[in-house]
Order: C-alpha cells, then structure tokens, then sequence
C-alpha cells in the first residue's frame, strides 16, 4: 500500500488547474495560467476526497458515539436537509474524464467511471432521485437539472462498474498520480468488483426486479474471479494511509472534544462486551470510576468500560458522566495520534461479509460461516488481535455461527467492523435489514422514529423549485420528509 505523499500540495495543484480551466469564455481565458491538466493530478484528489471516511457525525447517527456538550441532530435524528459536494466531485470526474480522453489515457477514463459511480451511489442513497448523467450539465451551468428516478440511477451506476472493469488494462497505459494503489491495475479491478458487490447487496430488496437480475449478476461476479477479481486480504483495501504531515494527518488529530465531549454509546459498548470482544481494548479507554479505582489489570477488564444511553435526554448523560463517573472515551490514539489508523472507504472484512450473506441468501455457493469468521478475523488483524485471541473470540457462544440467525449475526459483525470507517454505511445497512438495532429513547426527535433519508438540500428548493418538487411528488407524494421510503427500500 503507496503511503501519502503530500496530500495538501498535490491537491492545491489539482484544485488550481482545475480552477484555471473553468475560463467563462474565451476572452476571459488568462495565457499565463494552464486551461489543461494531466488526468493524474484529478485523480490524486479524487482519492482523497472519495477515501477519507472517517466522520465523527455518522458515529454518532449508527449508534457508536454519544455526545456531551450539546444536542447534535445526528445523535437525536432531528435530521433535516443535507447538501449536495459530491456533485463538485463529479465536476472533477467530469474534468478527469475530458483530460484523458485529451491524451488518449484509457485507465483515467475507466476509473472516472468507476469514481462517477461512487459518488453518485453515495447521492442516491441519502435521497433517492438525484439529477445524474446528462443532466449534470444543466446541473453545473444553471441548476436548473431534471431528477432522475433512482431506479435508472442505479441502472447507470452498475454500467459505469461493469465497463470500468472492462477498460482497465495494462496495455491502455501507466497510472500516475495514485495514493492508493501505485497504479497497480489489479488492485484497481479488485476494487471496482468489490465495490459492485456492495451495490448489488445493497439492491437486495429487488431480488425480484428483471432488470437488475441481482442474484445472476453478484454470481457472475463471484464465480469468475479471472475477469472479475475482488478483495482477498485487508492490503486490498481501499484506504488512506495517513502522514505526520500538514494536510495528511488524520482527520480528528487534535480534536479537543474527542477527549471530553465524545462518549461510546451503552448499547455498543454492550454488544462488545457480552461478546468479550477485544477490540473493545483497543478503541475505547475505561470509565471515569475504573481509572481512578486503578484496580490491576482494570484496562482489560470488560467491567472497566460503559457508555451513555445516545437515546437520553443530554442533561442525563452529562450526569451520568460528572456524578456517577459512567462513560468510555475513545483511545487516546484517536485524538493524539497524527497517523493513528487507516480510514477506511471498502474494506476485506466487509466484502467477506458481503459474501457470507450472498451465501444465506442463496445467492452464491459457499460457506456462509466461513465468510462470517474471515471478515471477524480481517476485522481484528486490522487491530493487531494476537491470534490466540481471535480464535478464542471466534468460539464465544454469542459469536458462533447460527445459520438460523445468520443475517443477523452477519449484519451485527459486519457493524462493529465499520467502527470509525465506512462513514454512513453501517446506516445504509441497518436500513436495508433492520440489523443491529439502534437505540432510540425519551429524546429521540422524529417521533422516536430511526430517519431514512435526508431531505433535499435547500438550494434545490431555491433554484431548481421544478424539478425537486417532480422528484419529491413523484417518490414522496410531494412530502420532503426523512421518513420517506425510497424506491431502494420498497421490496420487489
């Protein structure tokens, strides 16, 4: 795995000749300035900006963390409108796709597709219908852009995957400019078919749409490994390695409220304990009362460690913390370490997930109970699990695999393997398959109800009032809500 070098100064480049480019007309061009790029500086912002998941809010919203210093919408699900970034990055896609094909760079534009994938994935899963494609266009001039039926939308994203796998080749010229992979097609290849396999599980609720065929397509991943590689070991994972440097660190170094204000949530720090699990160890210090009892061996003692109920009312937990000396922060790493850990975007351990509930779904062949212990123990080594602990973990009675629970047990590993990666994922999860249950209590907002989208970001109301009102009346029954049932979660 390439470390980052860097990462400031190459994406100042990028965002300066990107910036040069976007001349209003001809006579504003300036000849002192470039008005092109090589594809590979877009690329190495591309990586930074579609990598980077670590994100403290989504925490928060699937249930690790509670917070202490005030009421945040996240925790409490008073969620509201969201925006609209990943639309400046599919601006760079776009960017990125006309400079290789300026210079004749097959790989670029084979992974533009793959990157337009992504972000357009990450779109439609927070709202549903979203302006994708051609519409883009309109998007960027005037944002004035129709909305797009989610279904096509995804129709679109699967052929971008399909084809990106497909263009990649050796033969079609180096990459540079990669952080990630080194330019290292393979891992490319395995990437964009593993990230194929968590779309098309995400499309598990329409088993029964012809045009998606999810099961035939996800087997003909698996089953054809020479055309379509996918993960087979954490260095495959498509991640961000973080420097000592200015602009590298990781992104809650020095986060001054990582220390005081961030507590685990009781009800993940209960599924960690009933389970023995340690990786509670290595994420999460003792409560306030065990550090100063000071017992010995009280940091490995599950005893030692308790979090806040994120359904309570703030003034509760503040005082569960002050009176009663409750509440696990997070390691001390996480706020004081520059590099810290990797930031995870897709990860082995979940695609062996992925895998193991393809499997109990009938899907693919296999073993599901071997997936299921593959992805715990990936999970581990990325935490440095001595071996006789994780085999140890691996027989605990709440954690053997139970093909009568299998879903759920999947889903449950496959969460606690997001801690602090992933950002919304393991909410998209629980979404689709109601696995791990999230805690709502007497100050849960929303009527006490887990939200399932974001609503429409209010510039869309501002300037594209039309086509937002079409696409909220189409879905929604002209009601904007974050209750709302998008197409991806209406069974077929």
């Amino acid at each position: 795995m390439k470390r980052i070098k860097s990462i400031r100064l190459i994406t100042l480049i990028a965002v300066i000749c990107l910036t040069s480019c976007e001349s209003f007309d001809d006579l504003a061009i300036n000849p002192n300035e470039p008005t092109q790029v090589n594809p590979s500086l877009i690329l190495t912002n591309l990586e930074v900006r579609a990598f980077e998941k670590v994100d403290l809010n989504a925490a928060l919203a699937v249930r690790y963390m509670t917070f202490t210093d005030n009421v945040t919408d996240f925790q409490y699900y008073g969620w509201q409108r969201f925006n609209f970034n990943e639309y400046d990055d599919l601006r760079q896609v776009q960017k990125m796709i006309e400079e290789a094909e300026r210079i004749d760079a097959v790989n670029f534009i084979a992974l533009s597709k793959f990157f337009r994938a992504y972000f357009y994935h990450e779109l439609t899963q927070r709202y549903g219908d979203i302006p994708y494609g051609e519409t883009l266009a309109g998007f960027e001039d005037n944002f004035e852009a129709e909305y797009i039926p989610q279904e096509e939308v995804y129709i679109g994203i699967l052929k971008d995957l399909t084809e990106a796998n497909e263009e990649l080749d050796e033969s079609n010229g180096v990459i540079d400019g990669d952080i990630v992979y080194g330019g290292n097609i393979t891992q490319w290849k395995k990437l964009i078919n593993s990230f194929h396999l968590r779309v098309l599980m995400n499309l598990s609720l329409k088993e029964g749409n012809t045009r998606f065929n999810v099961r035939s397509a996800f087997a003909n991943i698996f089953n054809n490994p020479g055309d379509f590689p996918i993960f087979e070991r954490n260095e495959d994972n498509a991640q961000l390695v973080f420097q000592d440097l200015d602009g590298s660190r990781y992104p809650e170094f020095q986060n001054r409220s990582l220390p005081t204000a961030y507590y685990f949530s009781s009800s993940f720090i209960n599924m960690l304990k009933e389970r023995e699990d340690p990786r509670l160890f290595k994420i999460a210090q003792p409560d306030v009362k065990s550090r100063q009892a000071a017992n010995p061996g009280f940091e490995t003692d599950f005893d030692s460690y308790s979090g806040l109920d994120a359904g309570a009312p703030l003034s509760e937990n503040v005082a569960a913390v002050s009176d009663e000396g409750l509440g696990s922060l997070m390691a001390e790493r996480y706020a004081n370490d520059p590099v810290n850990e990797p930031g995870i975007a897709l990860g082995y351990a979940e695609v062996s997930f992925i895998l193991a509930e393809a499997v109990s779904r009938g899907w693919i062949n296999g073993n599901a109970a071997e997936f299921y212990e593959d992805g715990i123990r990936t999970s581990m080594e990325f935490y440095d699990i001595p071996e006789t602990d994780i085999e140890a973990y691996l027989q605990h009675p709440q954690v053997i695999y139970d093909a009568g629970q299998g879903l759920e047990m999947i889903i449950t590993q496959k969460y606690i393997s997001f801690f602090m990666n992933s950002q919304l994922e393991p909410f998209y999860n629980q979404r689709r398959t109601g696995f791990p249950t999230f805690r709502v209590g007497p100050a849960t907002l929303n009527g006490g109800e887990i939200p399932k989208r974001w609503m429409y970001p209010e510039q869309e109301l501002d300037f594209n009032q039309v086509n937002v009102n079409t696409a909220i009346q189409r879905q929604f029954s002209g009601n904007d809500n974050i209750n709302g049932v998008m197409w991806l979660l209406q069974e077929e």
